[in-house]
């Protein structure tokens, strides 16, 4: 780590070009990728002792990092108690962010955090401040441990009348760990069945209620884990908490309330199931499409009500802040908010007794309008490399950018080419639409345009 940084500080010095806090989130998450491609790419990685090529090593880790959970061979099957390791270590500092990461070293070795590195901290975890950001950075390590502790607690006492005591400690602590990072990536893949996920636990209620919570725990995003521990009471929250919370819980009910009312006559699906199997399943499934990707329910299997769903549910995403992808439940809250403000006739969006600012608004509407170019660019691209359908190439598409992992099982089918693009379409996806089109631009903070055009005006629907 210490070698990534002075690597970093010396193309700082070099100013080959600007290295802003957008571009030190690409080049870490890129760099990350490539290292654990690497990795996994050696022969000892895999089960086989074969190497599984560049590609899907490259594809494996850049899913891992990016806590997406797209897979091109069955986790458990392919790779070895190295390789797995490796992934799970990617999964965890993907989730955390590469400048948390950077946090933790410079406190153990005594160096001071500059102004540039706390920006890049700042950015890379959607804080409003820079002030604090050590101390908020123990906080988010201290709830991950935790939690990822009491999760894998709970898996074990699920597993050990399955599996022996060691390989039930390392299922249940990948499982945690996978869960609260959403990164929807799983160890229960049998020869026979591989690719399954978790379906063999879809009549196990504490374990998918232990893997919802954890999931919905890493989704909410670090800012409200501090204003919960802080304030308590709803009434003092910040307004970024409030709209976060109650846009999750508002998506967490109608998804399970819909999902119940399109599976429940499916023979396939929840149909097979009686007593609180219905209702405990289809809230997981609420739960796993906005972020996680774990599948107790084969996606093949539902109906195109369901999987439309999905694909809404999967775009969205979770929080602003946390491991969760999508366009965050944020955007899509501003978005509604400024579509009813207008069908009423009103100037100003307001939610729970405040005003947004213009410029919230903008970069809400810009971050949805590159999102859904780009999930409209990749679909494309799938459907003329591959023989898929259009649904399955789009249920792909928004998958990886909204780094859910769900897949209707195409996915190790795909060309080469196809294989790259999602690798981009994860990463574009984990940084942010917004912050790597500014990677890729020389961002100037509030420069002054010195005059204005005359204003125009344009038909619109």
């Amino acid at each position: 780590m210490n070698y990534v940084l002075r690597i970093l500080d010396n193309i700082r010095n070099l100013r080959l070009f600007r290295l802003t806090p957008a571009r030190v989130i690409l080049l870490g998450f890129s760099g990350l990728i490539l290292l654990g491609a690497v990795v996994l790419s050696l022969p000892f990685s895999s089960a086989s002792g074969h190497s599984i090529g560049w590609t899907d090593a490259l594809f494996t880790s850049a899913s891992a990092v990016c806590v997406t959970g797209l897979v091109v061979a069955d986790t458990n099957l392919q790779w070895s108690l190295l390789g797995k390791t490796v992934i799970l270590f990617l999964i965890q500092i993907g989730a955390l962010g590469i400048m948390s990461v950077v946090t933790v070293f410079s406190v153990f070795t005594g160096k001071r955090l500059g102004l540039m590195d706390r920006l890049t901290i700042q950015e890379s975890l959607n804080n409003f401040t820079i002030g604090g950001i050590v101390k908020t950075f123990y906080g988010i390590l201290g709830v991950t441990l935790i939690a990822e502790l009491a999760g894998a607690l709970i898996f074990l006492t699920e597993l050990l009348p399955v599996y022996e005591l060691p390989e039930a400690v390392g299922k249940s602590i990948f499982h945690s760990v996978s869960a609260f990072c959403n990164a929807g990536f799983d160890l229960f893949g049998v020869s026979d069945a591989p690719f399954g996920s978790i379906l063999s636990f879809q009549q196990r209620p504490l374990f998918l209620v232990t893997t919802s919570l954890l999931i919905i725990l890493g989704g909410l995003g670090f800012i409200v884990w501090n204003d919960i521990a802080v304030h308590r009471r709803f009434s003092k929250l910040t307004l970024h908490s409030k709209v976060v919370l109650s846009t999750t819980g508002i998506l967490l009910l109608l998804g399970t309330l819909l999902f119940w009312m399109t599976e429940s006559g499916n023979p396939e699906t929840l149909g097979a199931l009686s007593g609180p199997g219905k209702p405990i399943n289809a809230f997981f499934l609420s739960v796993t499409a906005r972020t996680a990707g774990f599948s107790a329910v084969a996606p093949a299997d539902m109906t195109d009500a369901s999987n439309f769903l999905t694909m809404l549910l999967m775009f969205i995403g979770g929080a602003p802040g946390s491991a969760a992808g999508g366009i965050k439940v944020t955007t899509f809250s501003i978005l509604m908010l400024t579509a009813l403000t207008i069908a009423r006739g009103r100037s100003d969006v307001q939610i729970f007794g405040r005003r947004l600012p213009e410029g919230i608004i903008m970069k809400a509407i810009a971050v949805a309008a590159l999102a859904l170019f780009t999930v409209i660019a990749v679909t494309m691209i799938l459907m003329v490399e591959n023989r898929v359908t259009f649904l399955q190439a789009l249920y792909e598409a928004i998958s990886a950018f909204a780094n859910v992992g769900l897949s209707t099982g195409i996915t190790p089918e795909l060309s080469l080419l196809s294989k790259y693009v999602l690798i981009l379409t994860m990463l574009v996806g984990r940084i942010g639409p917004f912050t790597a089109m500014v990677a890729f631009t020389s961002k100037r903070k509030n420069r002054t345009q010195p005059y204005r055009y005359p204003e125009g005006r344009i038909t619109t629907g």
